[in-house]
């Protein structure tokens, strides 16, 4: 069989258009960075007036968007930085990464603006009126709560939306957002000819007509049947008319959204055989910049929110979690479970019981026996997503567990622990509780492998619990910039699918080239114990089933 190789003497360009930035990375055809550029929004383009890359609606409950123009701005002002020190003539294809859930309105005639682009003019000069909506809703807006139950109602309810979608209604989410646009500004609804996500409109301006909306970032909409990956005919009446035709097609991740548009040949000179592959959301490319691509495969980052992303050939949709077709693989899955309560609950934590050090929390972590000698914790500092749990602290000390059975255990509510076990109690409760959600979302156990990422990812005292509360090995990542990296990344892996005319698995693009250079070696502390392994499953157990108890008593849906 044809060994199918990268252009040799040829980049690879990742772009990350981001809440507060626009980011890129540039790998040669060996996989390393070569370049790397930031446009960083409130500073670099202060016109907009933007806090944090975003306007916040004091009127407006919950309502924050982000002026569609500036993203165009920042992709004038990301070419010009690039320019000064990349021959873009060597580009052999671009690929990128966009915001999830961030949506941008095209207005009638919008099209024939796109295709006909002056390269004498920037970009930001031509576009300024081909927006039906001039901001457009991103993430973090929380104002469609009851376009959210209005569409749950008319599929079923929740439980049914995210078996056919992936995720029950979600206010950040692009349908709901839709939704409150046709409700509430009719004309602008029906003055709008395509409706494109953040990451298939910079694709869109890339190659000078409207981009596919891929079926990875397409599934943080609640528009799309995530078995099918087709746009769901119950889900889209539930939203808003005529939307099919608004959204345009889906495409696969991998596949190539069309060559450069001669604008950028002209004006930058990139080479006109240069691809476009389709954009995705940025987690989805994070999920491929941390090399996750079989089945198994589980990252857990650990920053001020915790996230699980995971692979998997057989999703369980639940309420509390999310379901996306895998970015790097058309057969698998993505599953993410998103955690509040992450670094600043550990600080919290910390701070209370461990002299405010962390030189102390670890040692007390390292002094403390592995299932705590039965006491169980469950630390909110915040509202948590998952479990749905108000704040407040919950200790347990289970009586008579060995270890071996759950026959005869008890489980007694008590006020403390002692210090050392306070620490041990919360980080053995983060990281049960991600073990017991990501099994019941349909990912496997052990995992194969767990890559570990986010700033307490340096701790090797909590890594050396992960590997023994998971059973397997931990590895840490060394690259920076997952999104940008996973963005560039698969614009190499979108090269060689095309080149040879189907899809390629993206690991045979990095053998013996890209997990060298971008997993440091394992930290394998206790992941050879099966037998601790096999007595965490029944701890976690038992804490499914206090946890259940509280979400009976104080949790809301």
């Amino acid at each position: 069989m044809e060994e199918l190789s990268l252009p040799q003497d040829s980049y690879f360009l990742g772009f990350d258009s981001s809440t507060q930035s626009l980011k890129a990375t540039v790998l040669d055809s060996n996989l390393n960075i070569v370049n790397s550029e930031l446009v960083h929004f409130d500073t670099e383009l202060p016109h907009y007036k933007t806090k944090d890359g975003v306007y916040r609606d004091p009127s407006d409950n919950g309502r924050i968007v982000s002026p569609t123009l500036m993203w165009v701005e920042a992709l004038d002002l990301m070419l010009q930085k690039l320019s000064k020190k990349l021959d873009f003539g060597k580009i052999a294809a671009v690929s990128g990464s966009g915001q999830q859930h961030g949506s941008v309105y095209w207005k009638s005639g919008s099209s024939a603006i796109l295709s006909s682009l002056d390269p004498k003019k920037a970009l930001v000069d031509q576009l300024g009126s081909a927006f039906s909506v001039k901001e457009s809703p991103i993430w973090m807006d929380s104002s469609t709560t009851a376009q959210c139950r209005e569409i749950e109602k008319a599929v079923g309810g929740a439980l049914e939306l995210a078996r056919l979608t992936g995720s029950r209604a979600h206010e950040r989410y692009t349908g709901p957002q839709i939704r409150k646009i046709f409700e509430t500004q009719p004309e602008v609804y029906h003055d709008t000819e395509r409706i494109s996500l953040v990451s298939s409109f910079v694709a869109s301006l890339l190659i000078g007509s409207y981009a596919c909306i891929d079926e990875t970032d397409g599934a943080g909409m609640n528009l799309m049947d995530i078995k099918q990956r087709a746009w769901s005919k119950i889900a889209l009446e539930a939203t808003a008319p005529n939307l099919e035709e608004k959204l345009g097609k889906l495409a696969p991740a991998h596949a190539v959204a069309g060559s450069i548009a001669s604008y950028f040949v002209e004006r930058f000179h990139f080479n006109k055989n240069c691809l476009v592959v389709q954009w995705s959301g940025d987690n989805p490319n994070s999920l491929a910049g941390l090399t996750l691509n079989t089945p198994g495969d589980l990252a857990i980052s650990v920053g001020t929110s915790d996230t699980v992303f995971g692979i998997t050939k057989e999703p369980q949709p639940r309420l509390e979690g999310h379901v996306f077709p895998n970015p790097v693989d058309p057969e698998n899955y993505m599953v993410m479970l998103v955690y509040k309560n992450g670094s600043l609950t550990r600080e919290d934590v910390r701070n209370r019981y461990a002299e405010k050090s962390w030189e102390v929390f670890n040692k007390y972590l390292q002094q403390t026996p592995p299932l705590n000698g039965g006491k169980m914790g469950f630390y909110y500092k915040e509202h948590e997503i998952l479990p749905p749990l108000p704040v407040g602290f919950h200790r347990y000390v289970l009586e008579n567990f060995s270890g071996n059975t759950l026959e005869g255990v008890n489980e007694k509510e008590v006020e403390e622990f002692d210090h050392p076990s306070e620490v041990r109690a919360l980080i053995e409760g983060q990281f049960l509780s991600m073990r017991a959600h990501a099994e019941r979302f349909g990912m496997p156990s052990p995992p194969k492998r767990i890559i570990a990422t986010g700033g307490a990812s340096a701790n090797q005292s909590i890594l050396s619990s992960i590997a023994s509360i998971f059973g397997c090995d931990v590895y840490t990542v060394k690259r920076p910039d997952s999104a940008s990296l996973g963005a560039a990344l698969r614009a190499a892996h979108g090269w060689l699918c095309s080149k040879k005319g189907s899809f390629v698995p993206i690991s045979s693009l990095y053998k013996d080239k890209l997990e060298k250079t971008s997993l440091s070696c394992k930290l394998s502390v206790n992941a050879g114990d099966k037998q601790l392994v096999s007595k965490y499953a029944l701890f976690m157990e038992k804490r499914v089933e206090i946890e259940n108890r509280l979400v009976q008593k104080l949790g809301r849906w």
